[in-house]
């Protein structure tokens, strides 16, 4: 179970941080929109579309790492107050009822989405440059299949967290600035002190 669990993680944190870079994209597009919009006065006709697409891949794409590192919005006024063991037992109640179902239900209405996209060419009706968006409804299939295999991991961690009443937690990969500076100080203050 735990080398499935590790195996899903990466596998969401591979995604994750490769269509992070989408940001930089995005940014540069932004910008460069605005330049030769506002300062040679000559807009794209492709600019809106090509932001959607990125944007929405990033979003999409990011949801199965934002479940693996347990960063999805949660009403957890009552949960954080139950033993692990039953916190587990909790979520993999949710998992079964609504998360897999829902999942599914993407996939497969994902796949169809996508297929008529590429049978026809579909192309953005949104500007006059008739940019291609059937590659961005493929990532709604793609989205569902790694929430899916991660989905899976989660109910390993449910089974792991009623077993043992520990949640096994994925391995750091990413911390917050304020996170590592309050850490740095404190080494720094530790190592002043010594």
């Amino acid at each position: 179970m735990i080398r499935f669990i590790r195996f899903a993680d990466s596998l969401s944190a591979w995604f994750g941080k490769t269509f992070a870079w989408l940001v930089l994209f995005m940014a540069f597009g932004t910008g460069y929109e605005v330049f030769v919009r506002y300062v040679l006065n000559k807009p794209t006709p492709w600019a809106l579309d090509v932001s959607f697409i990125m944007y929405g891949s990033l979003f999409m794409i990011g949801g199965a790492y934002t479940l693996s590192r347990g960063g999805h919005v949660r009403g957890d006024f009552l949960y954080r107050l139950l033993q692990p063991r039953n916190q587990a037992r909790l979520d993999l109640t949710l998992y079964l009822l609504f998360f897999f179902p829902g999942v599914s239900a993407l996939i497969l209405a994902g796949w169809k989405y996508a297929a008529r996209s590429w049978a026809y060419g579909e192309v953005s009706i949104n500007s006059p440059a008739g940019i291609p968006v059937y590659q961005f409804k493929t990532v709604i299939v793609v989205t569902g299949i790694l929430l899916f295999i991660q989905g899976i991991a989660q109910v390993m961690r449910c089974i792991i967290a009623m077993r043992t009443n520990e949640w096994m937690i994925a391995e750091e990969d990413v911390v917050e600035t304020e996170e590592r500076l309050l850490r740095e100080a404190a080494e720094t203050e530790k190592d002043a002190s010594q």
